[in-house]
């Protein structure tokens, strides 16, 4: 399974995006910390923790248990400068530190709404898919 998530440009406290599953019909929208440009000569790689968002790419997405959850939570590998990003239900930027929050409605500047209602059916299709296939995200940019 190919799950995209195309991101808008950062406002001044999170970044919005669009979240798909390539072939499918289901769709919601994403709350991220802010796209932050890496570079290595910048202290931390130009990261601040707790509030950047992981780099664009493309990355394998498995079921494992978070310790924070205490339950089976989606776990994107091998993020550069990151440990632990999860996809889950959340909120605000507050709630992300660095993962992926999803949503069905934006309502503010730093609100994405009605949380449960995406997070539980990808999750159910993403266990699904899991059963007979590898499943990777790709995150793009905005242009």
């Amino acid at each position: 399974m190919e799950l995209l998530l195309q991101r808008q440009p950062s406002n001044a406290f999170c970044t919005y995006g669009s979240f798909s599953i390539v072939n499918n019909p289901f769709t919601c929208y994403t709350l991220e910390d802010i796209v932050r440009k890496f570079d290595k000569s910048l202290p931390n790689n130009g990261k601040v923790d707790g509030a950047t968002a992981i780099p664009s790419g493309r990355y394998k997405v498995i079921v494992d248990p978070s310790k924070r959850f205490k339950r089976l939570m989606p776990h994107i590998l091998d993020v550069p400068y990151f440990d632990g990003i999860r996809i889950h239900s959340g909120n605000t930027d507050q709630q992300t530190l660095g993962c992926i929050l999803l949503g069905t409605a934006i309502t503010g500047l730093d609100w994405l709404a009605h949380s449960k209602d995406a997070f539980d059916p990808f999750f159910d299709l993403l266990v699904e898919a899991l059963k007979t296939e590898e499943v990777w995200i790709t995150i793009k940019d905005a242009a």
